[in-house]
This record gives structure tokens, sequence and C-alpha cells, in this order.
């Protein structure tokens, strides 16, 4: 098999895996109101689903990886997916809300695969700027496919039922299985597994300063995301009293800036340096998260500041995204499922934390919104500061091991 075909093939299946756990998060949100009147409970109630699935998917993680050290990434894979095909399965059948939710547990446990795999595969098959251009794709697909999935959800859910989303769910899942069985070979040959105990695995890996760094960049960046995402409506809606479709197609135009900023990742790290990326991507989540903390300062709450700030601040992530998983993940040739675990594991546990807080702050004007995601970029700046002071091993720039 040829470089290049290597380098198209092993994005596209880590894209279809990361994409089952993604299109869960969000595929059943435009049909909250049908699902809580058939399972006759408030539509507040349904939050809990997000709750149930993104528990496990991302505590699930802790334990994959380091199982995928040991045992191979192939197996890992195909035995999560089977447990989320379980879980979609039950979802899909489900005729009371108490077994709604065991079946959204029993998806992000399995589906906790995908996450952490798909910061791992990649390290397993490249280094430098092709391992660098790999993580940019797929931090693409990672932010497309939870923005598409609505969509669908919402289309299926009108022309046919709520049920619907979880049968293409589970159709889906059940190809991808099918793709990853057929076409997936092991990425972690024996002789680079290792056979050390958890809690050593872990030590070794965050005991390492350069993955200190390059993780607080990436959960207090996340964290960012995070916090306007979950905000957006608030404001939007409650505050500016829009409508729900405005407040729709506002809460998804800061995404093309994430687009954009992935894709210029790549370019400026193979024309300038990887350095330069990180450089840009923290400029730009400061002056995203500025042009909405000001107004709030004066008391002012409006669309162009939020969305216009988002935008800049997403843009921001895109380009830092890819940049600081690849610095993070690059150290760790033989504990990469360590890596990717506590990568995609204490990232949504810090966005869980930083929404929690925000929840518990009053929402009068964009004020708070903006201060949170200004000290998420203070952070991402101290991350970068702890990683520029340790010194860099000499990276192997190619395309494939």
């Amino acid at each position: 098999m040829s470089a290049p075909l290597s380098f198209i093939k092993l994005t596209f299946l880590i894209a279809i895996l990361a994409a089952v756990g993604q299109m869960t998060q969000t595929m059943y949100v435009p049909s909250m109101g049908y699902m809580a009147r058939e399972f006759n409970v408030s539509a507040a109630s349904m939050q809990a689903v997000m709750t149930c699935y993104l528990i496990p998917y991302g505590l699930s993680q802790f334990v994959y990886g380091p199982l995928s050290d040991r045992l191979g990434r192939r197996p890992i894979i195909l035995a999560g997916l089977m447990i989320y095909i379980l879980g979609s399965l039950a979802a899909l059948f489900a005729h009371s809300f108490a077994l709604f939710l065991a079946a959204s547990f029993i998806q992000g446990m399995g589906i906790g695969c995908g996450g952490a795999m798909a910061r791992t595969l990649s390290r397993d098959c490249f280094s430098g700027l092709a391992l660098h251009k790999v993580n940019s794709l797929i931090s693409m697909c990672l932010i497309f496919s939870p923005l598409v999935a609505p969509l669908l959800g919402g289309y299926l859910t009108e022309v046919f039922h709520w049920r619907s989303s979880y049968l293409f769910l589970t159709l889906f899942s059940v190809g991808v299985t099918i793709i990853m069985f057929t076409h997936m070979k092991e990425t972690l040959p024996k002789t680079s597994r290792r056979y050390d105990s958890v809690a050593t695995s872990y030590r070794y890996v965050l005991s390492h300063r350069q993955f200190q760094g390059y993780l607080l960049c990436l959960v207090s960046t996340f964290a960012g995301v995070a916090l306007f995402e979950a905000a957006a409506g608030v404001l939007l809606g409650g505050k500016l009293k829009l409508p729900a479709t405005t407040v729709s197609l506002l809460f998804i135009l800061p995404i093309p800036g994430y687009l954009l900023g992935a894709a210029m990742s790549n370019w400026i790290a193979s024309r300038h340096s990887e350095k330069r990326a990180l450089n840009f991507g923290l400029v730009a989540i400061a002056i995203g998260s500025l042009v909405i903390f000001i107004p709030g300062v004066f008391g002012y709450t409006n669309a162009l500041t939020l969305v216009g700030g988002a935008t800049i601040y997403f843009l921001g992530s895109g380009v830092l995204f890819p940049a600081a998983t690849t610095g993070a993940i690059s150290p760790f040739p033989h504990h990469a499922g360590t890596a990717g675990a506590l990568l995609g594991g204490i990232q949504n546990f810090g966005a869980g934390m930083a929404t929690l807080i925000a929840a518990m702050m009053p929402a009068q004007n964009q004020l708070p919104l903006g201060a949170l995601m200004l000290a998420m970029s203070l952070l991402a700046v101290i991350g970068l500061h702890r990683v520029n002071k340790t010194p860099m091993p000499p990276d192997v720039l190619g395309s494939t091991l």
C-alpha cells in the first residue's frame, strides 16, 4: 500500500470511528420534545440523556487507552463498538425513561473507545508534519459531524419518528464495525506493546512536562468552546429574546471559523513551524474572548459581539487543537493509548467542570461568559509557556514510521 493511500485510509477510518460518538451526542437534540412526551417526563429531564452519555464516554477512555497499549488497538475498537451497538439497540427499543438512560450510558461506555483511539491511531502510524496534517483533518471531522447530526436527526424525526435516529445510529455503527473488521490492520505490533501497570503508565505520561503543558492548553481551549455552546442559547434566546430558528442559525455560525482554523493549522506548521501555529491560535482565542468580554464590562449583550467573538475564538481553537494534540502525543510512541486516553478524558472532564461553574453564575449579560473564556485563554497561555520551557526532543519529519 502506498504512503498517500495509507494516509487517506487511516484518516478515513479514524474519522468514521470518531463520528459515531460525536453524532450520538447531538443527533437526538431536535427530538427532545417528542421523546419527553413519549416517556412522560419534563423537557428539562431530557438533559439527563446527555449526562448519562458523556460521563461514561469520558471515563471509559481511561480504561480503553492503557488496555490498547497492552492488547493492541484493533480488539479494543471492535469490543467498544460491539458494546455501543448493544446500547443503541437498547435505546431503539426502550419504552421507559429509566431504560433509555441506561441505554445511553451503555452507548457512551462503548464508544469511548473512539474518543481514545482517534488520538492514538494517528500517533502509531505518523510523526512530525504528517501527524499534524492527519490531526488537522480529524479535528475538522470532529467538529463537522455533531453539526450535521442534529439536521439529520430533525429530518428523520419529522419524516418518520424520533426512534429512527437511533435506528440510523445502530446501522451506522454496524457499518463502521464491519469496515473496521475488514479493513483496519493492527497499528501497534506486539513488539511495541507495554505491559507495565496502568498506574505506572499514567505516572510516566503525566510526569512529562511537555505533555502537562499541552494538556492544560487543550483542556482550557476546549472548555472555552463548551462555555460558549452552553451559554449561547441562554443569552441569545433568553436575554435577547431571539426566535428559536435565529438562535439555531447563530449557534452554528462560528463552526466555519473552526474548520478554517483546522485547515490553517497544518498550513502554518508546514510553511513556518508548529510553534508559530500555536502562537497564532493563542492570539486568536484571546482576541475572541475580549470581543465578548469588553461589551459585557459595560453591561451590553448583543448577537454581533457574541457570535463574532465566538467565531474568532473557534478559529483559534481550530489552529490549536491539532497542533497541541500533535505536540502532546508525539513523545509517546509506546504509550500513545494512555496519552490519548488522558487527553480525551481530561478534556471532557475539564469542559464539564467549566460549564458547571458557568451554570452557577448569573447570566445578566455576556460578561460572565467573556470573563470565563478569557480565563481559559490565559490558562492556555500558561500551558504553552510550560511547554516552551521544556527542552524539546528532535522531531521526526516524515510521512510514516
